[in-house]
């Protein structure tokens, strides 16, 4: 009886754990777990990876018009994969003359501006001017928010 009970238990332990995907792969039962899987994975991501895995992501979604094509491709990737298989659309595209990869040299010439251009947004975006004026009046925070 009583190893009847701990296998009971064990049981439903683990049958609540079995519908869980794995959290560095995408889940695409539908397009808006996919893009929620990206968000997550990509907040994960080191910063020097984040950037490609977006674009990456993003050259698929471009490549894969049909939703359900695109999903089948991205499923169950993990970063790695997606990565890998963005740079195979870059080099297939550069090769066929795709025309907006002409100003870049390779695929990591490619990332590198992307990262100076998102760089150089994260400086410049501008605070709100009535928070500089104010950040000593703490009423006016308080109501801000």
């Amino acid at each position: 009886m009583k190893q009847l009970f701990l296998g009971m238990m064990a049981l439903l332990l683990v049958i609540p754990l079995s519908g869980c995907g794995r959290a560095d792969e995408i889940n695409a039962s539908s397009s808006r777990t996919a893009y929620r899987s990206v968000k997550m994975i990509k907040n994960r991501l080191p910063m020097e990876k984040r950037i490609e895995f977006e674009v990456s992501f993003w050259t698929i979604r471009d490549t894969y018009k049909n939703t359900d094509a695109f999903l089948d491709e991205v499923g169950g990737k993990n970063p790695e994969e997606i990565i890998a298989k963005g740079r195979e659309i870059y080099q297939e595209r550069k090769n066929a003359g795709f025309k907006d990869y002409d100003k870049y040299q390779s695929w990591d010439d490619m990332i590198a501006q992307f990262s100076e251009e998102r760089l150089a947004q994260d400086r410049n975006v501008k605070s709100d001017p009535r928070e500089q004026k104010n950040s000593q009046n703490v009423d006016y925070r308080m109501r801000s928010m």
